[in-house]
């Protein structure tokens, strides 16, 4: 049916797979299994722009559907033989959103659509079933409420429960009898009145146009936009699915259920899932009984386990991907409700990608372009020492891997409170996770649920985020009110230390002894196929030799970064010799502290090129203002008001001042804070000035680089120095500072009597330095674009100040649409780094370039650089498999534009 020469709702057997931008995921799937041949119940798709149009005008919108959706709507009484609002042979349908991308829960569903107080009655006598039709006609009522007219859902809940306690403690869903399930409809619909102010709609037709404009509403709920946000959904509109309900609440011989082709948490090429019997799908998926494993319906379904398993089959062979299926049994016969590329884990997603590689379903590129490589980092999680001792306080189901440790938080949204006050170390604890808690689940570092099973929301969602959880622990007793969790005697309350391991499933008193992983297995093949395709160099950002060896085990193919000023804040040996060298009064002074230094600096380059060997090493002389390894000024004026006082007090009873000296020594370091203080600092006295105001420290600096790297080349270990300037913005400053370090450089080999491949460079993070690049590239050999202070000046932002005050403001305003400091500005960051490219080219043909700031982590500003031709990245030593996943993808990219 087209409206002003548009289609908007399309039959199940009209569409496919490949319009899900239209049809939704949900309804391109049903049309496509559809195509299939499946057992799908029969209906119909309203598509996503329908959704679009609806909120520039709702009323014109739901007016021009009606007919279209009539039409259709006759149709499907045609094809089950019902009749839609017919008291004795009523057709009830479900009403479900259906995004082109998936999105679990955030969305909303209406369920067994079409009863009334008579129609209920023709369905109890026409399936001689009165408990059945009574519980569909509760469903119906706590659903429609719910999502249509906004009434809380735990209002109904209270209700269903008070009847369940009436009949025992432990009492289920399934165990309310027609009587009591009446009783419960009566106060349903007296509640919807109380909270309304009108008695429950009983006009099938109305159900369903409310229902509609319910399910297109739901696309901007605050669950939804939160989901869209954090997952970066553009705004595609939601699809509305309308179709013949089929019941796996009917009696023992009817179940629904969720099942997966491979397990979605390890990957393991086995079946799985959960089901329940004599239940409805939001049943699973609410986590409101705990399930029964897929295996078990070998023995209560034997023939119909063997059909699913089949289709199971069929499903991944025809999509290519691990599908996750809805299905329900009505009556012993097996409908498929959905199926789509089910959620997993990232170790999952990497097993399953090389598998299927290996299997021959899939290509090399299909695998890597079907990894998201932002949550590759998230595998490598923690896991418990198993050396350690702790006390386990309970055992729940393994959701999502990997251990954490935090406090308990009992309420979402206190954990987004706490996270956006910078605390990270949170534990989500609910009975079970609802789409409202999606922002707790992002704020939090894990989560923990009561009940549930690895398909209710709170594992899909934890999976798709990639964060540690276990649900399903029935030995949990959650007390919500007093913001405590008890097992047995132990008492657990707000605030108090837990840790969870999603791998094992257990949970654990207080905060225990995390162990880093180690990348092997599927993991190790896949990032060698990656590793294949991939043309842009990956490198790390390594300051220390714990930094070089963790590079060099996550494939690093150099160092991008090594920042010696994070060389000298050991407290101990090191910080105080640098103080004594910014307190110097004399240069003969500062040039005893720096030959003090020098020995230090000297064994840590000479260990980072030992573990790096043959590969190139960035090295960036001193680059921040020499105040920040300063105390800062308001303790050491604390500090000298109390030695006053003390050397006042003895003065006044021993006649004497012991204190004089350390007293005259604390006035001396007050004074040259105040001397070293600037307005902006991060504007000041740092990088290459630094170097030109005091040479003195580069040049010791220069000196150790080059005594290390022509040590070990005697020892016949391969080095490749590369000398980094900072903060460049003039040629002249690079003319200047290069010649006095070349001096030192070609005198220190000369001594050495070796031969030494090496490289002078400079940081581009000065919009200036961009702007003149060819002229910059007449002394510097390589370009490293220091992309944080880049995005700083070329924003006029203080990353601290921007971050903490108006960013945040920005961001919800959308005048920014990301963080510019996380997201690479590609529009303008970006363009000056493609023109200092150009230029630096020109005049250099033969300049290396690369990323060295946090973005060098991020995938879309890695396939940036790789568009632009750099040659390498380099980020942190976590972010490397992220880094060489995203380039073997930007290769990926290109060539299907081709």
């Amino acid at each position: 049916m087209t409206i002003n020469n548009k289609k908007f709702v399309y039959d199940f057997s009209e569409g496919d797979k490949d319009q899900k931008n239209l049809l939704g995921g949900k309804g391109a799937n049903l049309a496509e299994m559809t195509r299939l041949g499946l057992t799908i119940p029969p209906g119909f798709t309203i598509t996503t722009e329908a959704c679009l149009l609806y909120f520039g005008n709702p009323e014109k919108i739901m007016r021009q559907l009606r007919p279209s959706v009539m039409e259709y709507l006759k149709a499907l009484e045609n094809n089950t033989g019902k009749k839609f609002g017919n008291n004795k042979n009523p057709l009830l349908v479900s009403v479900r959103s259906g995004a082109p991308m998936s999105m679990p829960g955030m969305m909303d569903t209406v369920l067994n659509l079409g009863l009334n107080d008579e129609s209920i009655l023709g369905l109890a006598e026409q399936t001689e079933n009165p408990r059945f039709a009574y519980d569909s006609y509760r469903r119906f009522i706590q659903m429609a409420g719910d999502v249509i007219m906004g009434i809380g859902d735990e209002k109904f809940e209270r209700i269903l429960n008070k009847y369940k306690r009436n009949i025992g403690r432990n009492a289920q869903d399934t165990d309310l009898g027609v009587a009591d399930l009446q009783k419960v409809i009566a106060d349903y619909k007296a509640l919807y009145e109380k909270e309304i102010g009108s008695v429950f709609p009983q006009d099938p037709f109305k159900q369903l146009f409310l229902s509609i404009e319910a399910v297109f509403k739901s696309w901007n709920n605050r669950r939804a936009l939160t989901y869209r946000k954090i997952n970066n959904i553009p705004d595609f509109g939601t699809a509305v699915n309308i179709q013949a309900m089929v019941f796996g609440n009917k009696g023992e011989n009817s179940a629904t259920g969720v099942a997966f082709t491979r397990d979605p948490s390890t990957g393991e090429d086995t079946k799985f899932g959960e089901y329940l019997t004599n239940a409805q799908g939001e049943d699973v998926v609410a986590g409101i009984r705990t399930p029964k494993k897929l295996e078990e319906m070998g023995d209560e379904f034997p023939e119909i386990y063997k059909e699913l398993l089949k289709t199971m089959d069929k499903l991944e062979n025809h999509y290519r991907d691990m599908q996750d299926i809805e299905f329900t049994i009505e009556d012993g016969k097996l409908n498929i409700l959905q199926t789509r590329n089910g959620k997993r884990t990232p170790s999952a997603a990497v097993k399953i990608a090389v598998d299927m590689v290996k299997e021959g379903l899939i290509t090399k590129e299909e695998a890597i372009m079907s990894i998201d490589p932002k949550k590759i980092s998230k595998l490598l999680f923690k896991s418990i020492d198993e050396n350690s001792i702790i006390h386990i306080l309970a055992h729940g189901i393994n959701a999502s891997p990997g251990a954490v440790s935090g406090i308990a938080i009992f309420d979402s949204d206190r954990a987004e409170e706490l996270a956006n006050q910078d605390q990270k170390e949170i534990i989500l604890i609910r009975p079970q996770t609802k789409p409202e808690d999606v922002h707790g689940l992002y704020a939090a570092a894990g989560v923990l649920t009561q009940f549930g099973g690895k398909t209710s929301h709170a594992a899909v969602v934890a999976r798709g985020m990639g964060k540690p959880a276990v649900v399903g622990a029935q030995d949990v007793e959650i007390d919500e009110e007093n913001r405590e969790f008890r097992v047995a005697e132990m008492v657990i309350k707000e605030g108090d230390w837990i840790t969870i391991d999603g791998t094992t499933g257990s949970i654990i008193e207080g905060k225990v002894p995390l162990i880093e992983p180690e990348i092997k297995g599927e993991f190790l093949e896949l990032l060698e196929i990656a590793d294949e395709i991939k043309t842009l160099g990956v490198r790390a950002n390594a300051d220390t030799p714990v930094d070089a060896r963790k590079a060099i085990e996550f494939g690093a193919e150099g160092i991008g970064l090594c920042r010696t000023e994070h060389m000298f804040m050991d407290i101990i040996s090191r910080l105080p010799v640098v103080q004594k060298m910014i307190m110097a009064r004399t240069k003969e002074d500062r040039q005893d502290a720096l030959d003090k230094l020098l020995p230090m600096q000297k064994g840590d380059f000479y260990q980072i090129f030992k573990i790096m060997e043959g590969k190139p090493v960035t090295i960036r002389l001193l680059d921040p203002p020499l105040h920040e390894f300063l105390p800062e000024l308001s303790t050491v004026l604390l500090e000298t008001q109390e030695l006053k006082m003390t050397n006042n007090l003895t003065k006044s009873l021993l006649s004497t001042s012991p204190l004089d000296d350390e007293i005259a020594e604390k006035s001396k370091v007050i004074s040259l804070i105040r001397s070293l203080s600037e307005v902006n600092p991060m504007l000041g006295l740092r990088g290459v000035r630094l170097g030109i105001v005091w040479p003195e420290i580069n040049e010791m600096q220069v000196r150790a680089i080059f005594e290390a790297a022509c040590e070990l080349k005697r020892e016949g270990i391969d080095v490749i120095p590369e000398v980094m300037i900072p903060l460049v913005g003039m040629l002249s400053e690079l003319q200047f500072v290069k010649s006095q370090l070349m001096e030192v450089a070609l005198e220190t080999i000369k001594n050495y009597d070796v031969e030494l491949d090496y490289k002078f460079g400079t940081m581009i993070e000065v919009p200036r330095a961009a702007l003149i690049a060819d002229e910059i590239a007449i002394e510097a050999e390589f370009f490293s674009f220091g992309t944080n202070d880049l995005t700083q000046m070329t924003y006029g932002f203080s990353r601290d100040d921007a971050e903490g005050k108006f960013i945040p403001v920005y961001l919800n305003k959308e005048i920014l649409e990301n963080n510019p400091f996380e997201i690479l500005d590609q529009e303008g960051v970006g363009k000056l780094m493609k023109m200092a490219l150009e230029l630096g080219k020109k005049t250099r043909p033969d300049l290396k370039c690369g990323i060295c700031g946090e973005h060098g982590g991020e995938p879309s500003a890695i396939k940036f650089a790789h568009s632009i031709g750099l040659d390498y990245v380099s980020c942190s030593p976590y972010r490397i498999p992220v880094a060489i996943i995203a380039a073997a993808q930007a290769v990926i990219e290109e060539n299907r534009k081709k």
